[in-house]
């Protein structure tokens, strides 16, 4: 027997379809639903059809389960009892509709399934993820375009909310939104594995999204380019294995994170490189972006990590502010684009010279969480991924040994120390898996391959059996922590996946990674 479920592509509506196929003999089976609204506050009004599919309204929603089994009412769930023999193939479609519109038109399941697989195998035959890593990076690509709302283009953080960073925590964020960095990041992982047509959506989307002054910026948008996105507690749901609170939208969207202009712009860079079309306002919206930077990039912000403690001088911040002025006057240089680029030039010289003189550590040898702080932050891994400075750089070396001493437990990386109070949180949390991605593409660009790959097949073993990963990983326990499947993992992985294709393509084991890789120059 197999049970396969999926949901269908290019169908009118919302729908979930359950296949359960007879493989050898005859097994019994029981299907029960509990159908709630509202997160599981609101009890629905159900009612049979006259084709015997099972409807229930509450307010705006309408669900409608048609099944190949006759269905019945059971203690406020829907019930049904059956068998399914060898070569039998039985469905069970639920579909989502507004409560005020026609019912949901009745799916064929067979040809639904049929069409959703040649989809995806279409689709996946255009990507240049291939050799050795090319399998498990193709199904990462998989999960970053099913995390695209394909009406509006935005691209979600991960689909869950509350997802626990540790068992029984409070670090539970709803991640059902799309953040301005996970969206670029994961636009260009795709653009690397061969996929560009997403890209005009998400510019598009970006568009509509932070229209207005570039003071009203904000870190996270909804679907459609919401703002308000008021964070409040679920108090009468108990929370994954106990994890509460379970919340309801999400703060951050009213944080400063100044590290988000160097992902968007990184990514504008390598559209253009790509040969993507862009409008004459996506270079408008570009320029009033950095020309804002210019004006706030000294101040404190909330940093990558979104901090409910006070904002501080996070070094990955204006390492990221940096990305964003050099990737504009790249782009402005190289397309011809007019630009103020002696003030950008200046900014860009400034926050270089800035971060080397404030954000590195003698005492520590390493370049910390942020200025004058001795806590390390795995984030400044991407100093080096980025061009800021070079993966041989005295410093760079020196921050990579910290961080291993420091940071990486287990055979995998921890993004920083929870205890030491700076994101203003109860500590624990699992490792953080883009982080230790990082780390395996700075060894990588060190010329140390083989800790490289060694790291890499660690990280694609912690991946359940679909291939997916969550945002954290515990290594003692041997499970995976926080929201699922995590957009930002899933990008670490595909960066990784394709850099070690690149960088092992006949170089010598512990060669020197010069010219492996040029930082702003990675599309072709």
């Amino acid at each position: 027997m197999a049970v396969l479920d999926f949901m269908p592509v290019g169908q009118q509506g919302s729908h979930v379809v359950r296949v359960v196929e007879g493989r050898k003999g005859r097994v019994a089976m029981d299907m029960r639903l509990w159908l709630r609204f509202d997160y599981g506050a609101t009890i629905p009004w159900v009612s049979r059809l006259a084709t015997g599919a099972v409807q229930a309204v509450a307010g705006p929603n309408r669900v409608v389960l048609r099944a190949s089994v006759p269905l019945s009412g059971e203690s406020l769930s829907t019930h049904a009892a059956f068998a399914v023999a060898a070569g039998e193939r039985l469905a069970f479609t639920l579909s989502w509709s507004a409560s005020h519109e026609a019912l949901p038109v009745p799916l064929d399941a067979g040809a639904a399934l049929a069409a959703t697989r040649g989809f995806w195998r279409d689709w996946h035959r255009t990507s240049r993820a291939q050799g050795r890593t090319g399998e498990v990076a193709g199904r990462s690509l998989i999960t970053l375009k099913a995390l695209i709302f394909a009406p509006t283009g935005g691209i979600v953080a991960a689909p869950t909310t509350s997802l626990p960073e540790w068992p029984g925590g409070a670090r539970n964020w709803d991640y059902r939104y799309c953040w301005l960095r996970d969206s670029a990041l994961t636009l260009l992982a795709l653009m690397r594995g061969g996929h560009f047509t997403e890209a005009q959506a998400w510019v598009d989307w970006l568009h509509r999204a932070v229209a207005g002054t570039p003071t009203q910026v904000q870190p996270l948008y909804g679907l459609s380019g919401e703002r308000r996105l008021a964070e409040w507690e679920a108090e009468w749901l108990p929370g994954y294995h106990g994890a509460r609170p379970v919340r309801i939208g999400n703060a951050a969207h009213g944080q400063m994170q100044l590290d988000v202009y160097g992902e968007v712009a990184e990514t504008l860079w390598q559209a253009r490189l790509g040969g993507l079309r862009l409008s004459p306002a996506s270079w408008g919206v570009q320029r009033a972006f950095t020309n804002h930077l210019a004006a706030i990039w000294r101040e404190p912000d909330e940093g990558i990590w979104e901090v409910r403690g006070p904002r501080r001088a996070f070094t990955h911040s204006r390492v990221m502010a940096w990305v964003a002025f050099d990737r504009a006057i790249r782009s402005a240089e190289r397309f011809r684009l007019p630009a103020p680029l002696a003030r950008w030039r200046q900014a860009r010289d400034e926050i270089h010279a800035e971060v080397c003189a404030r954000g590195f550590h003698p005492g520590r040898n390493a370049f910390t969480q942020s200025y004058g702080a001795e806590v390390l932050d795995a984030a400044v891994l991407m100093m080096p991924l980025m061009g800021f400075l070079p993966a041989e750089d005295a410093r760079v070396r020196g921050t990579v040994a910290a961080i291993e001493r420091d940071l990486l437990h287990d055979g995998f990386v921890r993004r920083y120390d929870t205890a030491a109070g700076a994101d203003g949180l109860p500590p624990g949390e699992g490792a953080f898996l883009a982080c230790s991605f990082w780390l395996a593409d700075t060894y990588a660009a060190m010329g140390r391959l083989d800790e490289a790959e060694a790291l890499f097949a660690r990280l694609c073993g912690a991946c359940n059996d679909l291939g997916l990963l969550a945002e954290e990983y515990d290594p003692a326990g041997g499970r995976l922590l926080g929201n699922f499947p995590q957009a930002f993992s899933h990008v670490g992985l595909v960066n990784t996946a394709l850099g070690l294709a690149r960088a092992g393509a006949g170089k010598p084991r512990r060669a020197a990674a010069q010219g492996a890789t040029t930082p702003g120059e990675d599309v072709p």
